[in-house]
């Protein structure tokens, strides 16, 4: 008789061990895998050298960034020209398929049903929000791209000719130079230097709307664009941000046309001279410390966005994108601003952080601005290819957390594309962390040299490295992010 309700008394417990067994599992798993958020900054006519926190730059925040990310280094956009630019990394097609090579044109005229990247992560339940200029809209018949966001864009319809500071009571005077040769930019003075809040300007509101936006999103899964209006003339940050410079840093830039260049490689630079003669060494240094107070004025605004972030409780499971839509010249080559297919229009800042990376690393491989639409898609929303045309800059499901390597990677989209230029004649900009061999007749460096078919020389001797004193420019102190390892790492 005990044998029989013991065993009554088991199965019981079997019975309602299964039944809350049953119940756990279809209760509500708050503990989910969410799918990660996305925070896209986009700067305006940056160079990618200031965007990588080296050179002249007073950047700190971006060099900040530029410790916990991967430095996409050979990045180049598909067009110097700001409305294609944006365009095409915005719908993930060339300016050639969509037909788009001006500003005047949006690109809903010419592909109505295309799927730009904020409304596909829109598609897929995301929280889309737009704050600032990302999509190119001045001069278009349509104002901005309603269908990409869940709620109206903030500040993404203006002109940079009408950002006049805005403040309560008198506006200061305007503390530049003197230099009087300048023309206006649009409605405001081309460089303006008065002691005002960031707010006075675009992009001081532009980072407030969008600490606000992201702290009203922060609990749903978001796609957060914020597109900031400079560097981008006028040359007109507050005062505080002009004063992180002398003017003496900006008078050395090489204005000489490269030989053999042919004509059509060049331009008036009309957008900044007009239809003027050429600017005095005066107003070219005083041009040039007013883009870079722009600068420092940008890293302050991209500043308070990552400290947002980072109190939101939401960082380690958010990607970070920088980047520009395009790059910019101060007098190299002859030019000022962009258009031009020279490498400092041409070449931009791609930084990705990766949720809970904590620490920075590099690629030499080439990219481009619409690989953003692939990699932005592939890592958060889906793997399925939807009509784009560039390439996911990283293997497999989207990005990779970067791993150290002894050489820097030469392979990029799973096939061998290039080696970085190593050389200090490629690369002004940067100084190797570690001493590099000598260049043998055929161009190579490195390890994997070999001898020129038509030279007798070793490919790899004991000789001391000749002195490059007579070939190359000296180069400044590495980049802040570099200080700490032998060689950038790169991505896996």
């Amino acid at each position: 008789m005990r044998r029989v309700a013991l065993l009554i008394a088991l199965g019981v417990g079997v019975v309602i061990a299964v039944a809350v067994a049953l119940v756990i599992s279809r209760a509500p798993n708050d503990r989910a895998p969410r799918p990660p958020n996305v925070l896209f900054i986009m700067a305006d006519d940056l160079r990618l050298e200031a965007g990588m926190g080296g050179l002249r730059a007073h950047a700190p925040n971006l060099v900040r960034l530029n410790a916990r990310a991967t430095r996409f280094y050979a990045t180049y956009c598909q067009q110097a020209v700001c409305n294609p630019s944006r365009s095409s990394l915005l719908t993930g097609l060339r300016p050639d398929t969509i037909g788009l090579w001006n500003n005047s044109v949006h690109f809903r005229q010419l592909r109505p049903d295309v799927v730009t990247l904020p409304q596909r992560f829109k598609l897929a339940g995301y929280e889309t929000r737009g704050v600032g200029k990302i999509f190119h809209n001045w001069h278009t018949a349509e104002k901005g791209d309603a269908r990409a966001w869940s709620a109206p864009e903030f500040l993404h319809y203006a002109n940079h000719g009408d950002d006049a500071p805005i403040v309560s009571g008198a506006l200061p005077p305007n503390q530049v130079t003197g230099v009087t040769g300048l023309r206006k930019y649009g409605q405001v003075p081309m460089t303006e230097c008065r002691d005002v809040p960031d707010e006075a300007y675009y992009d001081g509101r532009v980072a407030a709307e969008a600490v606000r936006t992201l702290a009203e999103v922060k609990d749903r899964p978001f796609f957060l664009a914020v597109g900031f209006w400079k560097p981008h003339a006028p040359f007109n940050a507050p005062a505080k941000y002009w004063s992180l410079y002398r003017r003496e840093q900006f008078a050395d830039y090489d204005g000489r046309r490269p030989a053999g260049a042919p004509a059509q490689a060049f331009h008036e630079s009309s957008e900044i001279l007009g239809k003027s003669r050429p600017p005095t060494p005066a107003e070219a240094a005083e041009m040039r410390h007013g883009y870079f107070a722009n600068i420092a004025y940008l890293d302050a605004q991209v500043g308070k966005l990552l400290d947002a972030l980072d109190r939101s409780g939401v960082a380690d499971r958010t990607v970070i994108v920088f980047v520009s839509d395009h790059g910019y010249h101060l007098g190299e080559h002859s030019l000022w601003g962009k258009t031009s297919n020279f490498e400092f229009d041409a070449r931009v800042p791609m930084l990705i952080s990766l949720p809970g990376q904590t620490r920075g690393a590099m690629t030499a491989s080439f990219a481009e601005l619409i690989d953003l639409y692939p990699t932005c898609s592939r890592s958060a929303v889906s793997r399925a290819r939807t009509g784009w045309t560039g390439r996911a800059c990283c293997r497999c499901s989207g990005i990779r957390r970067p791993r150290s390597k002894t050489r820097p990677s030469r392979s990029t989209r799973g096939r061998l594309i290039s080696t970085a230029p190593r050389t200090a004649a490629r690369r002004p900009w940067v100084t190797p962390c570690a001493p590099r061999r000598a260049a043998t007749p055929n161009g190579a460096i490195g390890r994997r040299a070999s001898p020129s078919p038509v030279s007798s020389t070793p490919p790899r001797t004991n000789r001391p490295r000749p002195s490059t004193a007579s070939t190359t420019r000296p180069m400044p102190a590495p980049w802040p992010p570099w200080r700490r390892c032998s060689r950038p790492p790169t991505l896996a």
